[in-house]
């Protein structure tokens, strides 16, 4: 049976509240990764909360490497949860720190008028972490 690869970077990963959605599914963390360093990470102001990771140009120097997993489906699965996944959220193709292509979450840029912007935590679980720390 055909595997495929996913990488997800926010309400997915382990232990966060989507990713019973890969779990239900039959899905299989194959590792935890980073991004290549161009790209942008945003809060969406949805419940429940989700990042939205956008490209920049390689020598944009607000781009930065994000956390990652890698998650693994059989084709079937792959496709019925593409089938689902909500605009403004998309699937295509994420460059990794090793410099492989991988189809993962993206966002529409139009998403991100009302976002906040939280590259600079480097990946969802250490936003959400600093987010629950008292002020």
């Amino acid at each position: 049976m055909t595997q495929l690869h996913l990488a997800v970077v926010g309400a997915h990963l382990h232990g966060q509240p989507l990713n019973h959605q890969l779990t239900d599914r039959g899905a299989q963390l194959v590792r935890s990764t980073e991004t290549a360093p161009c790209y942008r990470l945003y809060a969406l102001a949805v419940n429940p909360p989700k990042p939205a990771l956008v490209r920049v140009e390689t020598n944009d120097t607000r781009g930065a490497a994000i956390a990652l997993e890698v998650w693994q489906l059989d084709a079937a699965a792959f496709g019925d949860f593409v089938a689902q996944v909500p605009t403004p959220m998309c699937i295509g193709q994420i460059k990794l720190s090793d410099g492989s292509d991988i189809s993962g979450f993206l966002c529409e840029p139009i998403a991100l008028e009302a976002a906040t912007e939280i590259t600079h935590f480097g990946g969802w679980r250490a936003y959400r972490a600093a987010a629950a720390e008292p002020a």
